[in-house]
């Protein structure tokens, strides 16, 4: 164990001293050759979800850039690069300067490391749900416009694992386990059709209306496997005709009739989606939202701070007259929402979700 631990030191010695993944330097320690594999994703930027995926611990990658935005919660408009990213660390990070600041900085250092790197090679390492589907196309789309060849980047996704029955995500996987998937079917080299798909699906999902919603919800792609499926379930976060609900809020109330927690309430929706992408805080301010209404679908105790895992959470009678139908949310409390580059506001909205026909209505 003591000589194993000493290599180990030895490696990560190296790797300070001369840049190298932890993969190269230890190739290199024991007089090995590193594979064009290795060397070619030692080079690479690497982009991923989230810090919880632990790409560095794979000795794959050296130049990491983790992408922390919840775009399909608040504003996403068609807007210019500084000002959009001004828009959503206002949006995330609420109204103190100083922590507007920050999440101004966040973004700003995200995007110059991109754009940095726009010469060299990217790996994308994702997952099939709406929250990654959304941030690959924000990134693919920055990338062609930074006239990227498609060839240089690459996409490993997917949407599930061998031994994992409802995969939560790359968080879940060893880094072991990670290191493996550039060998997969997971990981393929991008064509150009692939950031063509990526930047229209970028433009629709900005608009101020969702027209090209349904075409990008069509799609089948055999590099952007999953993104059709996203679009759809991005479709169904509109008010429902039958309800006035999105298909999130149906599941948070369908919940409520059954749980007592807000915590309870989150585990049980999200067991309803085919793949998780609602975080916890999203869910909290969803039935916040529900809870504070003008005739509130669901009771909050206690009601004088933001809903929490042990908040009690109850359905009332609104919320029963909605969910079985009877009463429509939007028509009772009225909407003041985004959804990408579409403010939905007032109490008779344009764009629905049709629950019969299964698609997005109010072209006429």
């Amino acid at each position: 164990m003591t000589k194993h631990a000493d290599f180990k030191r030895r490696v990560r010695a190296r790797m300070a001293k001369t840049g190298e993944s932890y993969a190269i330097a230890r190739r290199r320690l024991l007089g090995e050759q590193p594979t064009p594999t290795e060397e070619r994703m030692a080079a690479a930027l690497h982009i991923s979800n989230g810090d919880c995926t632990d790409l560095a611990g794979t000795g794959l990658a050296r130049h990491i850039v983790y992408w922390r935005d919840v775009l399909h919660e608040g504003p996403v408009p068609a807007l210019g690069h500084e000002e959009l990213r001004r828009v959503r660390a206002a949006f995330l990070m609420g109204a103190d300067a100083d922590d507007h600041a920050e999440g101004t900085r966040m973004f700003q250092q995200r995007d110059a490391a991109v754009e940095a790197h726009r010469d060299g090679e990217y790996v994308l390492w994702f997952e099939a749900d709406l929250y990654d589907q959304l941030q690959i196309v924000e990134i693919l789309s920055r990338l062609a416009e930074l006239e990227v060849p498609a060839g240089r980047v690459t996409l490993i996704c997917i949407g599930e694992h061998p031994g994992i029955a409802r995969f939560g995500g790359l968080g879940e996987l060893r880094p072991d386990q990670l290191a493996e998937l550039p060998a997969t079917r997971a990981c393929a080299t991008l064509t150009p059709d692939a950031l063509d798909l990526a930047t229209r699906a970028w433009a629709a999902f900005r608009a101020p209306a969702p027209d090209g919603l349904p075409a990008i919800a069509a799609v089948r792609s055999s590099e952007l496997r999953f993104l059709g499926e996203a679009f759809e379930r991005l479709s169904r976060e509109y008010p429902s005709t039958r309800d006035g609900l999105s298909l999130t809020e149906r599941r948070i109330l369908a919940a409520a009739a059954q749980a007592s927690t807000a915590g309870e309430v989150f585990v049980r929706a999200s067991a309803r989606e085919a793949r998780p992408y609602l975080g916890d805080t999203w869910c909290y301010a969803a039935i916040d939202r529900l809870a504070r209404a003008p005739h509130p679908l669901l009771s909050a105790l206690p009601a004088d701070g933001p809903a929490g895992p042990a908040t009690e959470v109850r359905l009332t009678g609104a919320g029963a007259r909605v969910l079985a139908g009877e009463a429509d949310h939007v028509t009772l409390n009225g909407i003041d929402r985004w959804i990408g580059g579409v403010h939905l506001t007032g109490q008779d909205v344009r764009w629905r979700w049709d629950e019969g026909r299964e698609c997005l209505t109010g072209w006429d």
